[in-house]
């Protein structure tokens, strides 16, 4: 199973990606970490973009290879880029789509303040929502607040049908 989680800066992708992966018991790939890995100076530039999302597809296929779960963190705001893993995964039986939205004034908040991997602030933000391209495949959309996540993992656990280990719902 392969999970794409995408959306906007500050919109909490991370924080519930990272707690998906868990859930699902799947590895998981994230952009800002990979950038921060591969770059001493981050500027969000388009050939900075370009390296990062081949690396994460890169280390997506060797994950698919073992035969195991993924979940991959990252805007995927560009239709070009969504195409290209589409395209190398599509051999992938089980593909799922989740976008993670916030209101502005949450995402304004959260990017005030100091993130481990990520240093994108509220500019970043609005560069990025102004190059959004429309997502046109069928997605699961998830409305972050600051205090939703268990809201949000059990929405996502029912779409993409993910049973416990005794084989019922979780």
């Amino acid at each position: 199973m392969i999970v794409f989680v995408f959306g906007l800066p500050g919109t909490g992708k991370s924080f519930f990606a990272s707690r998906l992966a868990k859930m699902i018991d799947a590895s998981y790939l994230n952009s800002d970490m990979l950038r921060k890995e591969l770059f001493a100076e981050r500027t969000y530039s388009n050939h900075e973009k370009k390296v990062v999302y081949d690396t994460i597809l890169g280390k997506a296929k060797e994950v698919i290879a073992k035969g195991q779960n993924l979940v991959l963190d990252a805007t995927f705001h560009k239709k070009e880029t969504r195409d290209t893993f589409m395209k190398q995964l599509s051999d992938q039986d089980e593909v799922f789509y989740i976008r993670i939205h916030s209101v502005e004034s949450t995402i304004k908040e959260r990017l005030k303040k100091s993130r481990p991997y990520s240093e994108a602030d509220f500019e970043v933000y609005k560069l990025i929502r102004q190059q959004w391209e429309p997502f046109n495949e069928p997605h699961l959309v998830l409305e972050s607040t600051n205090n939703n996540i268990e809201e949000m993992l059990l929405k996502a656990g029912q779409y993409l049908g993910w049973k416990n280990d005794t084989g019922t719902d979780k």
